[in-house]
């Protein structure tokens, strides 16, 4: 079974960067999509940035240009570079295949201060 670990968050203040973590078990691991996902105070859950199982991201309006996602599957790890953070991006960090494709991670807080 497919087990999901996140990691790197923090407080930051506006302007700072984090490096989220996403560690995953399983062989299908390997190539499949993954994205990070983040709910913040009052709102759903919400895609941020996904990454095919060969390399190549996408990321959503309000984090482009200042996100990188980037994965390492000999190491199956994917990562979140965030930079620029502002207040709107504080909540809590998930990675996944998609929407509940696996059982969802204990996530990682990201919290940034004006």
């Amino acid at each position: 079974q497919v087990q999901l670990v996140e990691s790197g968050g923090g407080l930051v203040q506006s302007g700072g960067s984090l490096r989220l973590s996403c560690a995953a078990s399983g062989k299908m691991f390997i190539i499949t999509d993954m994205g990070w996902f983040r709910q913040a105070p009052g709102k759903q859950r919400e895609l941020v940035a996904r990454i095919t199982g060969y390399g190549s991201p996408t990321y959503s309006d309000v984090v482009k240009g200042r996100f990188t996602i980037s994965r390492d599957n000999a190491e199956n790890t994917v990562l979140l570079q965030m930079n620029s953070l502002k207040p709107e991006d504080t909540g809590n960090y998930y990675c996944n295949a998609g929407p509940g494709t696996y059982n969802w991670g204990q996530g990682t807080q990201v919290t940034v201060s004006s």
